[in-house]
């Protein structure tokens, strides 16, 4: 496997430059065979010692805007699937989805249970790339009408970099009535106080008159009608704001008639630019560092909510000041964005110090911990407080049986041990096992740290494989690895 082949392509410019440059003497044995390596070289050569056989994963959109379209011809396509394994070593399963992802044994019989109202193809693609075996081919197909009520931002890089294909059906009735707004032209950056357009664009299948709502930083500011006419309507506005900072624009349309609800809100964000701005990130009511930074003339917003902090919110930006709050306590997109607005666009960033900041606060290790010039490493007598935890799964037989919901037992299990891999710290240590007759070591002691993404996909990967439940033998595996 070539992991850059267009570097195969100097092979025949080489040849042509041999033919009219021969002083080179391109053709000498040992430059030939040297620029061949260089060329190897360049092309990255990679050997993937795989598994034989292909895991086909088949998701199901389950949802009501696809139900109809999708149960009409999935026998049809099962049929066809099963038909088209080449070995014994093929695999293939399937997953239902909607508001919630199930993995089913039979997808004609399985009956969902899940939440209808959505569309969550992205939760689903994230499903398989938790649960896919590495040294195994993986492929994905998707049924589904095509559309998503959560965005798929990322999902396609995360299959490119783990080496799995998608392949897509989409199901649809030709005679079905949708709008969606399909565009949003506005500007990226104005001024304080400087009006400016902004324009909507609805499509649809019919023409006729749709109702259409707008909000500002999640509060409704106005609400209209957009003609749709030969298959497009357009609604322009003007807006102008005083306020300096980021703010979010949401619209959304309400059709009489519309089969794809997932398709009609729209969000974008427009930069009011004003003099030096300072995000206040604070664990205090009334902080007293706001008035004080006001006093000297500065443009302070007070994110006293951290758990709602999101990226928008550093454009415009020059000083980022984390007084006394937890790692935990703020999103992990938002930590991760420090890194750009202090490397490449030159923002400030301090942290005061507290309880709740620097190494006890969880910044060891952390996006942002190469950015501060002091150490986020805790102290010996710090580390005394970290854990050490054992966690023990029954995957006998009894826990393949569903539970409302339409999951397994053995997937909630899974699911809560990856959860409470999330929740601890970057000293802390896990190790997880499974028993039936005997005990099963998924996961032996390991420092969480930099290990947790690969601890979570173990524990979401453990099955039901029958036997009996030796909850002793289970416990003693799990307290000698602890010991």
């Amino acid at each position: 496997m070539l992991a850059s082949p267009q570097f195969l392509l100097l092979i025949p410019l080489l040849l042509v430059a041999g033919f009219y440059f021969r002083r080179l003497q391109l053709w000498r044995p040992l430059r030939v065979l040297v620029l061949l390596l260089l060329v190897i070289a360049l092309t990255d050569p990679q050997l993937r010692r795989m598994e034989d056989g292909v895991d086909l994963w088949v998701l199901v959109d389950r949802s009501n805007s696809a139900a109809e379209v999708i149960d009409r011809d999935l026998r049809d396509w099962k049929y066809i699937l099963e038909g088209s394994k080449k070995t014994t070593a093929d695999r293939i399963r399937y997953v239902d989805y909607a508001g919630e992802v199930v993995t089913t044994q039979n997808v004609e019989t399985a009956v969902f249970n899940g939440n209808r109202n959505l569309t969550r193809t992205g939760l689903a693609l994230q499903s398989v790339l938790a649960e896919a075996k590495p040294k195994r081919h993986t492929r994905v197909l998707l049924f589904s009408d095509g559309y998503s009520t959560e965005p798929l931002t990322g999902v396609a890089e995360k299959l490119r970099r783990a080496n799995i294909p998608l392949d897509f059906r989409l199901a649809g009735k030709p005679d079905e009535i949708d709008y969606q707004l399909s565009r949003v032209d506005h500007p990226v950056r104005v001024q304080v106080g400087e009006p400016y357009l902004i324009e909507a664009t609805v499509s649809g299948t019919a023409d006729g008159e749709v109702p259409i709502k707008l909000f500002r930083d999640g509060t409704q500011i106005g609400e209209s009608k957009v003609t749709v006419k030969n298959g497009t309507g357009t609604l322009r506005f003007s807006d102008r704001l005083v306020d300096a900072g980021a703010h979010r624009y949401e619209f959304r349309i309400i059709p009489e008639i519309d089969t794809h609800a997932g398709n009609n809100e729209y969000e974008a964000w427009v930069e009011v630019h004003a003099g030096p701005r300072v995000l206040l990130i604070t664990g205090y009511q009334n902080d007293p560092v706001a008035p004080i930074l006001r006093a000297q003339g500065f443009d302070v917003i007070v994110a006293d909510n951290p758990l709602a902090l999101q990226i928008g919110q550093l454009t415009g930006c020059k000083t980022v000041i984390i007084n006394n709050v937890a790692a935990y306590e703020i999103p992990q997109e938002f930590l991760e964005s420090l890194d750009f607005f202090v490397t490449e666009q030159g923002g400030g960033l301090l942290m005061a110090g507290g309880k709740k900041s620097f190494g006890s606060g969880g910044y060891h290790d952390s996006s942002i911990d190469k950015l501060l010039p002091v150490s986020m490493e805790l102290k010996s007598e710090h580390r005394k407080l970290s854990v050490a935890m054992a966690i023990v799964m029954d995957r006998s037989g009894s826990m393949s049986m569903t539970v409302p919901g339409g999951k397994t037992k053995m997937q909630l299990a899974a699911e809560g041990s990856a959860n409470a891999v999330s929740l601890l710290g970057e000293f802390d240590f896990i190790t997880i096992h499974a028993v039936d007759s005997q005990s099963h070591e998924i996961v032996p002691l390991l420092n969480v740290g930099k290990n947790r993404a690969s601890i979570m996909s173990r524990a979401r990967r453990v099955e039901s494989m029958g036997g009996g439940i030796f909850v002793y033998t289970g416990l003693e595996a799990a307290w000698e690895a602890l010991e």
